[in-house]
């Protein structure tokens, strides 16, 4: 453990913008993994992107921005990796989010409106730039850019794109799909398509909305969700084995109706068999089985296997207001923070469990899949704790009810009130 006076060096020299040594930087890593809370992490991180670590920084930032979202510094400091990687259109978006977290924020400003000065859009640099000065007068950064600017021969900023919100987007959307003869069914704040292939593809309509607000192009809302249409109503399942991965659904699942691979599972629960993609949640088909030359029983085999080497994080939670956020210290209640949708059939596997004995210390926990994104647990012996998990319910494409999982048995919780 180094001394506070020489942890405050090592933050001043970061903060400057210096290279650390290498036993300087080893020191401020041991130091950052045994201190909770973002700071230490975050001076981590940034030490590694002076020293042009981008790539080795870009990870920490990212965990950051998971476990402290609405963390001002965590935003900013994402945006630097990433502008130091060349991620320009990731790193505005971290940027505009910055700015919702505290609005007229000058360092989120300056940066903005040097990525649209490089974009050649002068018009909305002068902007940014003096909205930053307009915060702080005495912004010498600011002045001098606003004084470059004012210098500088730019091209004028085209006509503002016509603000289109998310409901309207999905209006027109679900419009467009059905004028494609695309099948579709609203689920929660997803779309559930059928694929020219027969199986089903899961949509993130906010990422899909995401896209077209940072990129609108030129030819309107129209003809964008009409591509949008085309594209995904010829979207089809070709099978890789090194892809699939198991996903917990419960009973009645409408994927089911719709052709898509399934085994009875545990706890009334049933195995669903999905395709990694960047953008789309994609369920194997039935169907596909016979033209890849697969059985039921090596689809189920190769995704099990593949999730098996992909065990997630076990972290402290508190549920605040309905809201599951993470905790600095024990809380009673844990996450598996895989964040990718299997965490719930994660607990299956003998990695996860492994991890998850070594951070609740062993016995029965209770189990909560309301939350896709994430699985809650909590020892089953605890009851204030079960009475909150209880008490959070399910989202719309969550799985309703509670559970025990108890070694690698999971089984249905009669009374989790009790």
């Amino acid at each position: 453990m180094i001394s506070p006076a020489e942890l405050e060096r090592l933050r001043r020299k970061v903060e400057a913008g210096e290279v650390l040594g290498e036993a300087e930087l080893e020191a401020l890593r041991a130091e950052a993994a045994r201190t909770p809370g973002p700071t230490l992490r975050l001076t981590l991180a940034h030490a590694l992107v002076n020293a042009d670590a981008e790539r080795e920084a870009l990870p920490l930032m990212q965990a950051l921005r998971r476990d402290f979202p609405r963390d001002l510094q965590v935003r900013l400091g994402l945006a630097r990796a990433l502008l130091g990687l060349e991620r320009h259109r990731e790193a505005e978006a971290e940027l505009r989010e910055a700015l919702v977290l505290s609005p007229g924020d000058p360092e989120a400003l300056k940066v903005l409106a040097v990525l649209a000065l490089r974009q050649g859009e002068g018009a909305r640099a002068r902007a940014y730039v003096a909205e930053a000065v307009e915060r702080d007068p005495f912004d010498a950064e600011a002045k001098l850019l606003r004084a470059e600017l004012e210098a500088a021969d730019l091209p004028p900023l085209p006509a503002p794109e016509e603000q289109v919100l998310r409901p309207e987007f999905t209006a027109a959307l679900t419009a467009a799909l059905g004028r494609a003869g695309v099948g579709f069914r609203r689920q929660g704040r997803d779309l559930l398509v059928k694929l020219a292939s027969g199986g089903v593809g899961r949509v993130d309509v906010g990422s899909l909305y995401a896209a077209y607000r940072d990129a609108p192009g030129t030819q309107g809302l129209t003809a964008h969700v009409e591509a949008l249409a085309s594209r995904l109503g010829g979207l089809s399942v070709g099978v890789s084995l090194e892809a699939l991965r198991p996903v917990l659904r419960p009973q009645g699942f409408v994927a089911g109706t719709q052709g898509a691979l399934f085994r009875p599972g545990p706890a009334g629960l049933e195995v669903f068999y999905v395709l990694e993609d960047a953008e789309f949640v994609r369920y194997l088909p039935v169907s596909a089985l016979k033209d890849a030359g697969l059985t039921a029983e090596a689809v189920d085999a190769a995704a099990w296997h593949n999730l098996e080497l992909r065990p997630a994080d076990v972290r402290p939670v508190v549920i605040d207001q309905g809201e599951v956020r993470l905790a600095e210290a024990f809380s009673g209640i844990w996450a598996v923070t895989g964040g990718d949708g299997h965490d719930g059939a994660r607990l299956l596997t003998k990695s996860q469990r492994r991890r998850l004995e070594a951070a609740t210390g062993g016995g029965p926990l209770c189990v909560s899949l309301g939350r896709r994104e994430v699985a809650l647990l909590c020892r089953e012996s605890d009851g204030e704790s079960v009475r909150r998990l209880a008490g959070l319910g399910h989202a719309p494409d969550g799985v309703p009810g509670a559970f025990v999982l108890d070694g690698d048995v999971l089984r249905s919780m009669a009374h989790p009130s009790g």
